[in-house]
This record gives C-alpha cells, structure tokens and sequence, in this order.
C-alpha cells in the first residue's frame, strides 16, 4: 500500500446541526506516500452534500506543497459555519502529515 491515512481535529462552533452530534470536526484523508497528494478526503460535516463538498475540494492536493491553498481553497468556496473549524481541522491535519512524514521518512 502506497498511501496514509492521517486525521485532522477541531472544535465545532456552537449552533450547528453537526454540533449536536459531534462536538469536534475531523477531517480524514488517504495520502500519497511519494507525492502527499490528497487522494481522497472525508469530514464530520452534518450532511452528504457538505462531506462531498469538502471530498471535491480538498482531492489532487499535495501536503508537500504546505496547507495554505487547500485552506485558501475551502475559504473561497464554503461559506457555511464550520469554515474556521475546517480551516482549524486542516492545519492539524498538515501538522500530523509533517510528524509522519519526519518520524518514519516517508516522503522522498
């Protein structure tokens, strides 16, 4: 297997339908172990449309390139109230993609 799966958390503004079931947001994404490429991605958003959204607009990204564009990214094209967490769940996700990467040395 050629890939990671490395989960990112924040915490969930307070009055959203996905509060009630989770206090936290999680973002999860199966990486490219030679090229950090988001292969694909899935979060704790209440509904299907808004998990697929994020799927969509996180997929094709590199890790190795920093967070930035895919923050930038979900910025630009989810308005809904969990955009600060997302954003929040991203940089942890990096973060753990960074301590992967440099404890086991699996980018090149």
């Amino acid at each position: 297997m050629n890939t990671l799966f490395i989960a990112g958390h924040a915490r969930l503004p307070s009055g959203m339908a996905a509060q009630n079931m989770f206090e936290s947001i999680t973002i999860t994404a199966e990486i490219d172990k030679n090229y950090g490429v988001i292969v694909t991605a899935s979060c704790t958003l209440a509904t299907d449309h808004g998990r697929d959204f994020i799927q969509h607009l996180l997929r094709g990204h590199s890790l190795r390139d920093g967070i930035d564009k895919p923050i930038q990214v979900v910025k630009q094209h989810y308005l809904g109230k969990a955009s600060n967490a997302l954003v929040s769940a991203l940089k942890d996700l990096h973060k753990q993609y960074e301590l992967q990467v440099t404890a086991k040395g699996t980018s090149s």
